[in-house]
């Protein structure tokens, strides 16, 4: 077999190129970029920060996938106790909401207990959409306050316009005696889903993807601006064309519809569809290490600009000079529900207001770094209409044989094992293909 074509070299193409070089089939990844690491990179700048390309930690419970990412390092981690909060109304509540809401006002807490046990007991019947799934997990009025306005603001899009096919682990749903203890006591147990995490010593996320260029060939700086399925030819911006035998994209799915040479128009229409929210991630460093303890946090207030905040110097002191914290924030919009405003830039000084507002800067803090970047696909939205139109495309896919793997390429609300895990199994569609033939 020749060599087997990657597009794109983050998580999902790390899988593929590792699964070839087990099986002996070697590869090559092309990435528009002029570094490696797709949506896993992390950014080094010369005043001693790193920030990720937003928060990324590994916490899998795949024993293969996590001896792998420990050996690519070298073994040299953090591991880390996770420490989540929430900020609404200016108050700090720890993550749960649903858990601990005692600090909460008392005739909030009494109507999040009541209409609690009004869901417990009461049938709703068939669940249709987000919005349904909430209320009769945690009542009305949990629902209603807190996982419907965030969902708001990370999603952009209304609960009862998402499907519940991304939840998995993701909202704890507790015991009423969790509900009521948390409501009575200052301090509960640790219920997130994510109990302690992983994180490279050195060099930020990225630093997993350090086997990467033994694992295959990679070229970069190429942008794919057609692929033709028939003559099996895959076209660059700079001019260059080169076949291939199996292909492997990552490419998003509304970017990769459009190259393909005859797609149907209602296929590449399908794929605009789909949506996906766009971040401006606002990057502050901070001459004082005392911060918060907290790893990331959660803002439900519809005035403030960011959604989630993430903390790398909590996550390895090597991000951060010496005595010195890093706070990233995350500025929500989509083409679809909430179309961007301003630029990048425009959105660092009310961030910063922000965190001013919010009490974790100080009025008179001294802000070394300040940096904003835009991501133009950060996370899938599971909008009612994903569904029907994601099948049209992937059905497309299958036909003219792109393997499509990834966050953006399967479409899907993928942790960093589960891109891994995507990448290899496009990856051994071509080589079963191969063995059939």
């Amino acid at each position: 077999m020749k060599k087997i074509t990657i597009l794109g070299s983050g998580m999902a193409g790390f899988g593929a190129a590792n699964l070839l070089k087990k099986e002996g089939v070697d590869s090559i990844i092309y990435d528009k970029n002029q570094h490696y690491g797709g949506h896993t990179a992390s950014y080094k700048f010369n005043e001693g920060y790193v920030f990720d390309e937003g928060p990324h930690v590994s916490f899998t419970k795949n024993e293969r996938v996590q001896k792998f990412l420990a050996d690519s390092i070298n073994q040299e981690y953090e591991t880390i106790n996770t420490v989540v909060n929430n900020y609404w109304k200016g108050i700090w509540i720890k993550h749960p909401v649903q858990c601990n809401l005692h600090d909460l006002p008392k005739e909030l807490i009494v109507d999040c207990i009541k209409d609690f046990v009004h869901a417990m007991h009461h049938e709703y019947g068939e669940i249709n959409n987000y919005a349904d799934w909430l209320r009769a997990s945690f009542g009305n009025t949990i629902a209603e306050n807190f996982p419907m306005e965030y969902g708001l603001r990370y999603h952009t899009t209304t609960a009862d316009n998402m499907s519940t096919d991304w939840l998995g682990p993701r909202l704890y749903r507790p015991k009423l005696e969790e509900v009521i203890y948390g409501a009575i006591s200052p301090t509960t147990p640790d219920v997130h889903y994510i109990s302690h995490f992983r994180y490279p010593t050195n060099n930020g996320f990225v630093n997993y993807l350090n086997p990467l260029p033994d694992l295959t060939e990679i070229v970069l700086n190429h942008k794919v601006t057609k692929i033709d399925p028939v003559s099996k030819t895959i076209y660059f911006d700079n001019g260059k064309e080169v076949g291939y035998d199996g292909l492997v994209s990552s490419i998003p799915l509304p970017d990769l519809l459009p190259m393909i040479t005859n797609a149907p128009a209602d296929v590449v229409e399908a794929s605009q569809q789909l949506a996906c929210t766009k971040c401006v991630v606002v990057s502050v460093g901070i001459k004082r290490d005392d911060v918060t303890p907290a790893h990331w946090s959660y803002f439900y207030d519809r005035d403030i600009s960011f959604t989630r905040l993430s903390f790398p110097h909590n996550l390895s002191p090597r991000t951060v000079p010496e005595g010195h914290s890093s706070i990233q924030a995350e500025v929500y919009f989509s083409d679809k529900y909430k179309p961007m405003t301003g630029t990048p830039d425009d959105w660092i000084e009310p961030v910063i207001k922000d965190l001013i507002r919010c009490g974790l800067l100080r009025e008179d803090d001294d802000i070394d770094f300040k940096h904003a970047m835009y991501i133009p696909y950060a996370n899938v939205i599971f909008d009612l209409d994903r569904k029907a139109n994601l099948e049209k495309v992937h059905g497309f896919l299958d036909d003219v044989e792109i393997r499509y793997a990834g966050r953006y390429g399967e479409w899907g609300y993928m942790w960093t094992d589960e891109s891994f895990l995507s990448g290899e199994r496009a990856a051994q569609k071509i080589l079963n293909k191969v063995t059939s033939d």
